[in-house]
């Protein structure tokens, strides 16, 4: 029996290592997940026979190239994840996606709240489509802090609310986007705006530190357990965040109790000591 593909860390995140292998058949047991393909049908007849050139991610976004001018992209959303089993191993609860390829195991997006997406995208269809108007990587393609200033020069909004807006860089969510501007010391309803360059330089290199932590530590699995690897272990990230999820409890700076604030929607953990 072949193995099951191996999983690398890279600075790219922890990917299964897919390329090469071709769909054989691709079954959709949740509707919503295909939300954004403008024919649903498509999504499957598009997939089925194709063989993955390559794979990689920009933003939240995972890319596969599949040859013909399609493009495969997923979005994991808030709560999804990607597996890689065997057919005869029992599926779980939330298997939104299962696509079977040519070594004899499946790729499966496993998504409880179905917040995630998945479409085969042509050429024409990708550039008009989410990803074009996505800013720099966050990760690889991180703009000098002077950059980041001017295009925030002006900006009345949040700053926290900023760093979530993915046309602006791509790739920053909820949580590190919180531990970023704690690291910056910088709070995050403070106007965009009005920052400073050594302000902003400060945001960047906390950016930097903190995705290079994430990577380093497998991601941050919560209580919930929604997001897990792709070989089912969870990321052990959670116990080196300093603020988020840690309301009422002592800055590990200061010692002030972490207080939680709601900004765009969102919340986002601080210490009122150390960010201002």
């Amino acid at each position: 029996m072949p193995e099951l593909p191996e999983v690398e860390t890279t600075r790219r995140g922890l990917v299964p290592v897919l390329a090469g292998r071709r769909v054989v058949a691709a079954h959709v047991y949740h509707d919503r997940m295909l939300r954004r393909q403008r024919n649903p049908d498509d999504f499957v007849h598009r997939l089925v026979g194709r063989t993955v050139q390559s794979l990689g991610r920009t933003g939240k976004f995972l890319i596969f190239d599949v040859g013909g001018g399609l493009t495969w992209v997923t979005h994991l959303g808030m709560s999804g994840r990607l597996s890689i089993n065997r057919p005869q191993e029992d599926r779980g609860p939330h298997t939104r996606i299962v696509i079977n390829t040519d070594r004899d195991d499946e790729i499966r997006m496993v998504d409880p709240r179905t917040f995630g997406f998945t479409a085969v995208y042509t050429r024409q269809e990708l550039e008009d489509s989410t990803l074009a108007s996505l800013g720099p990587d966050a990760l690889t393609e991180l703009p000098r802090a002077t950059s980041m200033l001017a295009r925030a020069k002006g900006r009345q909004v949040a700053i926290k609310t900023l760093l979530l807006d993915q046309r602006y860089l791509a790739g920053l969510g909820n949580i590190y986007a919180t531990e970023v501007l704690f690291r910056a010391r910088i709070g995050g309803g403070r106007r965009a705006g009005s920052l400073a360059v050594h302000e902003m330089s400060g945001i960047r290199n906390g950016i930097r530190a903190v995705l290079d932590a994430g990577l380093e530590h497998g991601g941050t699995s919560l209580a919930d357990l929604a997001y897990l690897l792709p070989d089912g272990r969870a990321g052990r990230h959670l116990q080196y965040l300093a603020v988020y999820g840690r309301e009422g409890k002592p800055c590990r700076n200061c010692c002030t109790p972490i207080v939680r604030i709601v900004l765009g929607g969102r919340s986002t953990f601080e210490c009122t000591a150390c960010q201002v």
